[in-house]
């Protein structure tokens, strides 16, 4: 349920409304190219930030046994911040740039402590149903509001709304009460073992600076774990990057702004029963085989994608990738909580999220440098198949059993 509680900022915020609203609203008057870099600068805040805290605070979370606590922290820091989006006025972009940042480290940061509840909640044979799960009604949730707060931008008036900005501020609202109301039943219901310590002070911080530098050197010597992040950080670049250069993609063809909504539903709501089929198929011939299944689709969409001619076929692709984003998000999830110490879930949460967040530095670099060099944004996507081919191999060199992981 905090997936369906969450995904509704990433969908409905960061995908969806805020990019467009911050280009049209907040930067009204700005020049195109600085209203360009504002939004750069505080996606990449945002990331930076988690990245570089994100093992150390997994560090400190398993020492206090406060993985739960520190998962609500940051959640209510999303929630808050996320709702006040809708107090910001026209032409004041500083002030929608701080929030959303804030908000997105609320996101980005309780994500980490999310994920390393996995242990607890699931057992090991149970993880990739109850991760792919997750990733499912993440899905239909964020796709549920989304296409809700879409309907009341376009038809303001059914609403009781003056126009589209008002709806799209009041998004913002809906977003926050979403994630708040969902997040309830975590609170509630979920159950987190006690630590030897429950000191939440300097004591607890400085115990987890020792367990994070400890891990830090022994990760090497756990080659299954740095074998599957190495592998996990390149194909996972290559499928963030489709996500965040997708939009981009589509305008260079010259698609209209609603057909990239549009697509951007259709992916949401294929992903919903695709992730389901996901994870009933990494229980049946492994989590790793079912990587490599989507694997391949990807590389398939990266070469139908330098083909693509008309809207349809871009319609096409974005359902296409529907069948297999949230699948290999949430094995890749589950089979990684099954290679680390049971112990350290959110230390080494940690460590995946760091490299998650640095998930979409070499795709895009890559696509940019190709596309200078050969002059075609068509040629520049080609590029992504690299990177999922270097990440199969590398994965291929994983082996899930416990006795191999050392």
């Amino acid at each position: 349920m905090y997936d369906w509680a969450n995904s509704a900022y990433a969908t409905t915020v960061m995908a969806g409304f805020f990019p467009i609203f911050f280009k049209q609203y907040w930067s009204a008057g700005a020049d195109v190219t600085d209203s360009t870099f504002h939004l750069g600068v505080a996606n990449s805040l945002a990331s930076v930030l988690i990245a570089a805290l994100a093992p150390l605070l997994g560090a400190v979370a398993d020492r206090a046994g406060a993985r739960k606590k520190f998962l609500l922290t940051f959640g209510l820091l999303g929630v808050v911040m996320t709702g006040s989006l809708y107090f910001v006025q026209r032409g004041d972009w500083a002030a929608a740039t701080v929030l959303y940042v804030l908000a997105s480290i609320g996101f980005l940061g309780g994500n980490i402590f999310y994920d390393a509840l996995l242990v607890n909640v699931a057992r090991p044979n149970q993880r990739d149903r109850v991760s792919s799960l997750g990733y499912s009604l993440g899905y239909l949730g964020g796709g549920l509001l989304f296409a809700v707060n879409v309907w009341m931008t376009l038809q303001p008036q059914t609403f009781g709304l003056a126009d589209a900005g008002e709806a799209v501020r009041l998004s913002f609202v809906c977003v926050a009460l979403w994630w708040a109301l969902f997040a309830l039943p975590l609170l509630i219901f979920v159950k987190e073992p006690c630590s030897d310590t429950t000191n939440l002070g300097l004591a607890a911080i400085s115990q987890g600076l020792r367990q994070f530098m400890q891990t830090f050197r022994e990760i090497r010597q756990l080659r299954m774990v740095w074998l599957f992040l190495v592998g996990y950080w390149l194909y996972i670049d290559g499928v963030d990057t489709i996500v965040v250069m997708a939009v981009d993609y589509g305008m260079s063809l010259g698609f209209d702004s609603n057909s990239l909504i549009v697509a951007l539903l259709i992916t949401q709501v294929v992903g919903f029963p695709a992730a389901l089929v996901f994870g009933r198929l990494g229980e049946r011939i492994g989590a790793k085989y079912s990587i490599y299944l989507a694997i391949a689709v990807y590389v398939g969409v990266t070469l139908w994608a330098y083909r693509i001619s008309n809207v349809n076929e871009f319609y096409a692709i974005a359902a296409t990738i529907g069948l297999v984003q949230g699948g290999i998000q949430a094995l890749s999830r589950s089979m990684y909580s099954r290679l680390i110490p049971q112990d350290k879930s959110a230390e080494f949460f940690g460590f995946y999220n760091m490299l998650g967040k640095f998930a979409t530095v070499l795709g895009p670099l890559l696509m940019g440098w190709v596309g200078v060099i050969s002059g075609s944004p068509r040629v520049a996507i080609l590029s992504l198949i690299v990177l999922f081919v270097a990440g199969a191999v590398v994965l291929w060199w994983v082996d899930e059993s416990p006795a191999h992981n050392r």
